[in-house]
């Protein structure tokens, strides 16, 4: 067998353990890379390197339940890819989490930290599991088992969890206490997203939804829209839609919509932000808001007319199936992969302008990234020079991103997976394989 047919015959894009029939996010993922794979030049003999998962984890996650029975949970950590740095991804908690879903963060991530040149490869982790279902307690003995069960392949200079879809700077305390306790010695490095008392950074809780609006100002300017007299509608209204709804409201834009799982409000006049997001911290949603709007039927949001749509809830809310009915100028995607590659294709004829999730949402990785170098210095910066770094950083990288859409005449993403790939796999061509 000569050297030139080995790579078509050896080489096989699809793990095993994965069905091809039901690829879930993580074909969307594959799909993105194919996209970008004829502008990696001799770089695109490394192209195999992003389908497949450097380290893949599964893990059996036991615990007491409160009436003395015993609960079995399934946890989750992948690692995408490591060529420049150790993974760093959040942890998610969700009764639909599935290894397909965490495969295809972990690599989203990988393109995130690339694209904001952050020296981190990527990583995601999550359990099925419904928090809401668990008391404290509870929450308390599966985030340490959890922590325990992957603590092999976690450290501040392996991989780095954080935060994600129900999770906070108390799991993050959990898991920071748990690694620290196993290790023997306090490991604040081990994740980030904590509270700022135990070693996290002023400024991280806000910081992917500062992100957001920061890409979504620089975007405007370049189309010309106005933000301050811009109509913003956006799905989930936790840390990421609702700090850039409140950051767009401040701006003048009027935020017309919001929805979440607790159902759809509407106020063509805009939304009182503030209460709102003050009632969303009490009740958990916007469901019951008396501040003003209307409850419509979730599925007329798609439809709602708006200069700016964003989705900051789960992944695969705009399909073929509602990417017609938009409206809005501009989607700016808060959320990690909110967009099917079918969607996108729609949104781009139609000259709606996407700004994608592994550029847009990059606040949160960035400043967890500042969160991780100061932990490691014990030296603490304050919240105005953390928010004008990130600032700093979003603007230089959107920039880049811009300039290649254009270059190449491409989409956003596309540019985006083109700088970020590159990024990745010259690291990758410069280590080598080692044996």
């Amino acid at each position: 067998m000569s050297s030139q047919t080995a790579p078509s015959v050896f080489t096989q894009a699809l793990p095993s353990y994965l069905d091809p029939n039901h690829l879930g996010p993580w074909g969307i993922y594959l799909q993105q890379v194919d996209r970008v794979a004829p502008y990696l030049g001799k770089l695109g003999r490394w192209v195999d390197t992003l389908k497949r998962p450097k380290r893949t984890l599964i893990v059996d996650v036991p615990i007491h339940l409160d009436n003395g029975t015993v609960a079995h949970f399934e946890g989750y950590r992948v690692q995408h890819n490591t060529s420049r740095g150790p993974g760093k991804g959040g942890v998610r908690f969700h009764q639909d989490v599935t290894l397909s879903e965490v495969m295809a963060l972990s690599a989203w991530m990988s393109i995130k930290n690339a694209a904001v040149n952050v020296p981190y490869g990527g990583a995601k982790g999550g359990i099925r599991v419904d928090p809401k279902l668990l008391s404290r307690g509870e929450l308390e003995r599966v985030t340490r088992r959890y922590t325990s069960e992957i603590g092999i392949i976690i450290g501040p200079s392996k991989d780095i969890p954080a935060p994600d879809v129900n999770t906070n700077e108390q799991v993050m305390a959990w898991m920071m206490d748990t690694y620290s306790m196993n290790e023997g010695a306090t490991a604040t490095g081990v994740v980030t997203g904590k509270p700022v008392d135990l070693g996290g950074s002023l400024g991280r809780r806000e910081a992917t939804g500062r992100g957001v609006f920061t890409v979504g100002v620089e975007a405007a300017r370049r189309i010309g829209l106005d933000v301050s007299r811009s109509r913003v509608a956006v799905q989930g209204f936790g840390n990421v839609g609702g700090v850039a709804g409140k950051l767009f409201a401040e701006a003048g834009a009027r935020v017309v919509a919001v929805q979440d799982h607790g159902g759809t409000i509407y106020n063509e006049a805009g939304l009182h932000v503030p209460a709102l997001l003050d009632h969303v911290g009490r009740h958990g949603s916007v469901a019951g808001f008396e501040g003003g709007g209307q409850v419509i039927p979730n599925e007329d949001f798609w439809g709602i007319p708006c200069d700016i749509l964003i989705p900051a809830a789960l992944e695969g809310q705009i399909t073929d199936k509602n990417a017609g009915r938009i409206q809005a100028r501009m989607v700016i995607e808060g959320a990690n992969g909110p967009t099917t590659p079918q969607a996108d294709d729609i949104l781009h004829d139609r000259g709606v302008l996407v700004l994608p999730d592994v550029i847009a949402n990059a606040g949160g990785v960035t400043v967890s990234y500042f969160e991780w170098v100061q932990d490691f210095s014990s030296f603490f910066w304050t919240e105005d020079e953390i928010n004008a770094r990130l600032v700093k950083i979003m603007k230089d990288a959107f920039s880049a991103v811009w300039q290649v859409s254009e270059d190449h005449d491409v989409s956003l993403r596309t540019a985006t997976f083109i700088i970020a790939c590159q990024r990745i796999l010259h690291a990758r061509d410069l280590r080598g394989l080692y044996p």
